[in-house]
């Protein structure tokens, strides 16, 4: 029997542990962020026609160019974007994974926002790419000259401006992200994992303008499809065309293909909740300031709420109440996602019932998320 200390393990890996938030059985999971509300049966059963349409091919390998799903996310996006303009992976984790291989690598910096995503120094790490941070302004937010100025010290090839950023919600404007790629030459991402819950206008509309601006998306949100694993990014086709060198044969399944085209021809219906989400999550800051806490304005389906004294005790004593939220983001902070009525009525309920000890000092933001 061997361990892992025994195998002959990258350097840079020895001591990393596997991502992954708490994967537990609760009756209240609001932890990841995802749409509470699955696909109607009507849908469902759609979905299900298709993989069993599709597994009369599975014999042969799916289309590797996934052609017709990219004509459809190009036609839900809008903006004159064509397939051509569009590449689809397994999560937009994935999608992150081939902007670095292609764009990153040995002798290559992505520079990032913190507070924000974290995963992207796991991307960084994997494709051997120096991960680079600059603080946020202290309320969380971005201007270009923070940006530009960071472009300038860091010397990245690949940027990352997350709006509306996770864990925290705050939105980054168009003419912020407008002006920084007016005044710099790297590969702006503008990862829009949640923009559908935004107020924000989407960084989709300055594509035509900027060839080496990328607008990363995801399905696993207010598409309500986090389990098909679909993630996708829209740009110059050059862009696309450096992601189809790195990608791996035959990446993206002819189920998932399936799934997600009929997730996008239910576009409405899936997408349905979603400003009820926002919704939900407004109401609930709005609640928690009522109460006392420290609560960062969001245009996400989340919220982060603190300071607490001891964030890792309530979160604990939120999960021996059968409550699962997340231990991210800035120091004395948890994050929430939206839920049904019933688990925002069972969360605020548990909060009331814990009344935790608060943080008297809130002059520091924190380093990392």
């Amino acid at each position: 029997m061997i361990t892992l200390a025994d195998l002959p393990l990258r350097a840079d890996l020895i001591g990393a542990e596997p991502y992954g938030a708490p994967q537990l059985v609760v009756p209240v999971v609001l932890n990841v962020n995802e749409n509470p509300y699955p696909p109607s049966e009507v849908v469902r059963r759609e979905m299900a026609d298709a993989v069993v349409d599709a597994a009369a091919g599975l014999n042969r390998y799916p289309d590797r160019e996934a052609l017709e799903l990219r004509r459809d996310l190009a036609s839900y996006l809008g903006h004159g974007l064509g397939p051509d303009n569009i590449w689809v992976a397994n999560g937009s984790n994935e999608i992150m994974s081939h902007l670095l291989t292609a764009f990153g690598g040995p002798g290559r910096r992505v520079l990032a926002f913190t507070p924000t995503y974290s995963m992207y120094p796991e991307y960084a790490r994997n494709t051997c790419t120096q991960y680079v941070t600059v603080s946020r302004h202290p309320d969380f937010t971005l201007d270009a000259d923070l940006i530009c100025d960071a472009i300038d010290e860091q010397q990245p090839t690949v940027v990352l401006i997350t709006t509306p950023n996770n864990p925290t919600g705050t939105t980054t404007s168009l003419e912020v992200i407008d002006e920084v790629c007016r005044r710099s030459d790297v590969i702006v991402v503008v990862d829009e994992a949640y923009q559908e819950f935004a107020r924000t206008p989407s960084a989709l509309e300055l594509l035509q303008k900027h060839p080496r601006l990328v607008v990363s998306r995801t399905m696993s949100k207010a598409f309500a499809l986090a389990g098909g694993r679909v993630g996708y990014l829209a740009a110059h086709p050059a862009v696309v065309d450096a992601c189809r060198i790195v990608r791996l044969p035959y990446h993206l399944s002819a189920q998932t293909q399936a799934v997600a085209r009929v997730a996008l021809r239910h576009s409405d219906e899936l997408l349905g909740r979603v400003d009820e989400l926002a919704g939900t999550a407004r109401d609930f800051e709005a609640w928690l300031r009522t109460r006392g806490y420290a609560v960062v304005d969001s245009e996400a389906n989340f919220t982060l709420f603190g300071r607490f004294a001891d964030r890792h005790d309530v979160w604990q004593q939120l999960l021996d109440r059968g409550i699962l939220i997340r231990e991210t983001g800035p120091e004395g902070f948890l994050r929430a996602s939206a839920g049904t009525p019933a688990e925002m009525a069972a969360l605020r309920d548990a909060l009331d019932d814990i009344t935790p000890t608060m943080q008297t000092d809130t002059t520091t933001q924190g380093e990392t998320a």
